[in-house]
């Protein structure tokens, strides 16, 4: 296959969940590379939108331009090369007028109903958001001759596995949370698209991001936040849990790589871990933000959650053999950077 993109020519890319966490950095990098984004997100309260406007005023749009409310197709507000459109990823009908209304020559999708537990307490907008919208984003592709998406899966996919590190290549059959079940079948609709229609879909199975603007449902935001307010933590499994706690600019790193680089992997469907590869003790990631802060935290013990995994680790091999990924930043490096942010944001 040739090369559908070069990382030297601008391009229009369609980014979605754009107030996000993920994609806020990475529309913030695709601009800073001179590339044009339009950004949909429909700003649901899932987690305080305060931070979502924040995000988008960094990038240019104002909050009560962006609060405009959204009308039988959609509302667009214009910045410097960024475009923001309030709507939902699941209205078809606004999905078809967005795809007819601009020409992109990528798109990231990123946008998804997010969190493992409250995919326990509201499993509709996880069928609304990560399969109904993932499917209008991939229809607009079929139908508008998009030859590259690249889109967010998730390292839940493995569940409990103990086969590790994780590698592409692993039984992904038994999810253990319906988050993870719609991640899992957001890779199949996309082998399926690849396969039928001919265009080239790059899942990224994301291990544990954080770091400055991160989710305040997140462990990292929880944990600062708590031993801040002199509140305890909750420590699942006593403590007795990894992660491949992975620093955002890697992240972003990544996926403008997949998004806009040439490969040598030549086939249309494509899967990658996207990780640190050096998992971390949760309490010795606790004892990081601890350090940052200067402030000893206050721990509750409790058991495992339903649909949490013991622990996490990617395999990244191949991401860096295709797109030179590799992650650079430390936990250590990473957590200070985040009490920054958070000291800097909030107090």
């Amino acid at each position: 296959m040739e090369a559908q993109n070069n990382i030297s020519e601008t391009q229009t890319i369609l980014v979605t969940g754009v107030a996000g966490f993920i994609g806020f950095h990475v529309t913030k990098a695709l601009l800073a590379l001179g590339h044009t984004v339009i950004g949909i997100d429909n700003i649901n309260d899932y987690y305080d939108v305060d931070i979502k406007y924040a995000r988008l005023e960094q990038l240019g749009i104002s909050r009560n331009e962006a609060e405009q409310e959204l009308n039988t197709t959609f509302s667009l507000v214009f910045g410097d090369r960024m475009q923001f459109v309030k709507m939902n990823l699941e209205d078809r009908g606004a999905m078809d007028q967005l795809f007819q209304d601009f020409k992109f020559d990528a798109v990231c999708n990123l946008a998804a109903q997010a969190g493992v537990r409250y995919s326990l307490q509201n499993p509709n907008a996880y069928a609304d958001s990560n399969l109904i919208g993932f499917l209008n984003v991939l229809e607009g592709c079929r139908h508008h001759n998009i030859k590259r998406v690249v889109y967010a899966s998730s390292s839940s996919v493995y569940g409990n596995s103990d086969d590790i590190p994780f590698k592409e290549t692993a039984n992904v059959d038994h999810p253990i949370s319906l988050y993870a079940a719609t991640k899992k079948a957001n890779e199949l609709m996309a082998h399926t698209y690849s396969h039928l229609y001919g265009f080239e879909t790059i899942g990224l199975r994301f291990f544990t991001v954080y770091g400055p603007w991160g989710r305040p449902d997140m462990a990292m935001f929880l944990f600062t936040d708590a031993i801040i307010n002199d509140k305890p933590i909750k420590v699942f499994n006593n403590g007795d849990l990894s992660r491949d706690f992975t620093y955002i600019d890697d992240i972003v790193a990544g996926v403008v790589a997949t998004l806009l680089e040439p490969s040598d992997d030549t086939g249309l469907y494509k899967l990658y871990n996207i990780g640190n590869s050096q998992p971390v003790q949760l309490l010795d990631y606790i004892e990081a933000v601890e350090q940052a802060l200067n402030k000893t935290a206050l721990k509750e013990m409790l058991p495992m959650q339903p649909g949490d995994v013991k622990q996490t680790y990617a395999d990244t091999s191949a991401l860096e053999k295709y797109y030179h990924y590799k992650p650079k930043t430390d936990v250590k490096a990473g957590v200070k950077a985040f009490v920054d942010w958070y000291k800097s944001f909030y107090l």
